[in-house]
């Protein structure tokens, strides 16, 4: 089998069930109850779409793209004041982007989503203990 050398764009939308992924340019298209069973089924429902083509996919050929409203929805811990704060943004502009009144340029979209990558990563590093 050949592994395919492109990436997936899957668009990832929030339903009354749980979530939905659809490939603009492929027939590749699959629900789950989480953003993890989301992940799982659409990988599966690539690699049956190519199996037919002997091409090889695996999760790193699938990208993931979810609007600001469908990510803060989701990602409820995620307060939007503070993800502001956190990378030196108007508040009221970033909760104007979540709410789709506004919509954010390229280097603003990217600068946001940097500040969620940076939150993640020190969310990583952070190990509870407990106090007795």
């Amino acid at each position: 089998m050949t592994p395919l050398k492109n990436k997936i764009k899957l668009i990832v939308e929030k339903t009354d069930t749980g979530f939905s992924a659809y490939a603009a340019e492929y027939p590749v298209f699959t629900t789950g109850r989480t953003i993890p069973e989301l992940i799982d089924n659409a990988l599966e429902a690539a690699q049956l779409y190519f199996e037919e083509e002997n091409t090889t996919v695996v999760h790193d050929n699938l990208r993931f793209e979810i609007d600001f409203q469908q990510f803060f929805l989701y990602y409820k811990v995620l307060n939007s004041k503070f993800l502001a704060e956190k990378i030196g943004m108007n508040p009221t502009l970033l909760s104007q982007y979540v709410q789709g009144r506004k919509k954010p340029s390229e280097k603003q979209t990217e600068k946001i989503l940097e500040g969620i990558h940076q939150i993640g990563r020190e969310l990583s590093e952070i190990n509870l203990i407990q106090r007795r």
